[in-house]
């Protein structure tokens, strides 16, 4: 098993936090990188995004439902009291923003990636891979507002 260190780990912060400043309006702390599983619980929104390329794997974005509802009021500009069609597409958005803009700071260093459409799941579900641990940074704003940035790739 392959480890990570900063410079694989890296771009998915600074994308991260850049486009959750222009398009959600917060500026995110970035919390203690661990190693996580990978099982999630009822009341968790997981926007699952695919690596290709010179690096190889996945990255999860990871919010709790209340997290996500605030996360899309903030783009749609509009309350969001529970999560619907119009609410989850404009996350998975932010999900494909975040990994496009990662692919592109990935390239600006000399390595070529490419990412997969997201995949939405929702409630109880746990995911294993044999290739790479999963390394999970949180990134908190307004003080308990949670979303994991998960990266397992090799």
């Amino acid at each position: 098993m392959v480890g990570l260190n900063a410079e694989h780990i890296n771009p998915f912060l600074i994308a991260a936090t850049k486009i959750l400043k222009d398009m959600c309006f917060v500026d995110v702390k970035i919390g203690k990188p661990y190693v996580k599983n990978t099982d999630f619980t009822e009341d968790t929104l997981i926007i699952i995004i695919g690596i290709t390329g010179e690096i190889r794997g996945q990255a999860m974005i990871v919010f709790s439902d209340n997290v996500a509802c605030d996360v899309a009021s903030k783009m749609i500009m509009m309350p969001v009291a529970q999560l619907d069609e119009l609410s989850t597409s404009a996350v998975c958005e932010l999900g494909n923003m975040i990994m496009g803009n990662t692919a592109t700071i990935f390239s600006t260093k000399g390595i070529g990636i490419d990412i997969t459409p997201p995949t939405l799941c929702s409630g109880n579900v746990s995911f294993s891979n044999n290739y790479s641990q999963n390394i999970c940074i949180p990134l908190i704003y307004d003080d308990n507002k949670v979303i994991e940035i998960n990266v397992a790739v090799t």
